[in-house]
């Protein structure tokens, strides 16, 4: 497995560049260092002192503080600022029940949208993420992961669904995967039954395969979660 990040640890280094808002990068480090135990339960983020550290005005870290609080991972206390919110394991199971509801219905309807020529690179593309996780490439596990799930997302020809997805998702920075204990296992040998209901065009086959993987992946972040005292 992947170097698992341990109980007070610091999210990985992000680039401020790029094309990517400011204030969605620090949403990001944010939600990251969450999910790690920098900022724990009931803290108050400062925003000059993050400000400081990450390089940025303290702009940007504003925009990601009230970003996160519309999500509810930070509430906005008057005169004392934003204190993060309790993470519990209903919440990480709900949003992972919404999530597995969600990418079911999308694979559900790309079962009968699906090229031909659009599966077999589907395949192509597995064949080198179980490559990689027998290689013990994380990362490259978690791209090829992401690519994957994407193409499934885009040829259910259902934006605006896929948008709701995207908000789920999003909740758990991308990069973060590659560090949960059994997930790239789980990656490279859950989706074979996609695939399979994929290449017969069967929808509900599709659904139950998709939420299936979705929901057991969320069970590894709980317990990823629980080992590393993140969890209220």
């Amino acid at each position: 497995m992947g170097a698992a990040q341990g109980r007070g640890s610091s999210p990985r280094r992000t680039s401020f560049g790029g094309k990517q808002q400011l204030s969605e990068k620090v949403a990001a480090y944010i939600r990251e260092g969450i999910m790690v135990g920098q900022f724990r339960a009931g803290e108050y983020i400062r925003t000059e002192r993050l400000a400081e550290e990450l390089g940025v005005s303290p702009t940007p870290v504003r925009e990601a503080l009230m970003l996160l609080g519309s999500e509810g991972s930070v509430r906005w206390e008057p005169r004392r600022g934003y204190r993060v919110v309790p993470l519990t394991t209903r919440d990480v199971s709900d949003l992972f029940r919404v999530q597995a509801f969600i990418a079911g219905e999308l694979a559900a309807r790309a079962a009968t949208e699906l090229r031909d020529d659009e599966l077999d690179l589907l395949e192509e593309t597995q064949a080198k993420l179980e490559q990689a996780e027998r290689d013990g490439d994380f990362e490259l596990v978690e791209t090829l992961n992401y690519r994957i799930h994407r193409t499934i997302n885009k040829a259910s020809d259902s934006a605006r669904l896929a948008v709701l997805l995207g908000v789920t998702v999003n909740y758990v920075p991308l990069g973060y995967y590659a560090s949960i204990e059994g997930w790239s296992s789980a990656s490279a040998h859950d989706h074979s039954a996609i695939f399979q209901a994929l290449r017969a065009r069967d929808p509900e086959g599709a659904r139950r395969a998709m939420s299936a993987h979705i929901e057991h992946v969320g069970g590894q972040l709980v317990d990823h979660l629980r080992r590393r005292e993140v969890l209220s």
